[in-house]
């Protein structure tokens, strides 16, 4: 039996904003992975971090993640 394929649910400009989304997503018991090309951190601002979470846990996912205010930048 296979796991359920993994989904970009959205985009952060850095790993640290990623993270905070991942610590709310811990918090509401949804397993979810950080994706980031930046060349082994040595290049933080190079890309983006992705946050992923299974496609079963999307919806869910996006709902937790409404709580966290948009960044003032």
């Amino acid at each position: 039996m296979s796991s359920p394929p993994l989904v970009v649910i959205r985009t952060f400009r850095s790993t640290a904003e990623a993270g905070v989304a991942k610590g709310v997503l811990d918090e509401a018991g949804i397993e979810s992975m950080i994706r980031s090309d930046n060349a082994g951190g040595m290049y933080p601002a190079l890309a983006g971090a992705d946050l992923l979470v299974r496609q079963d846990d999307v919806e869910t996912a996006l709902e937790a993640l409404e709580a966290i205010p948009p960044a003032d930048f």
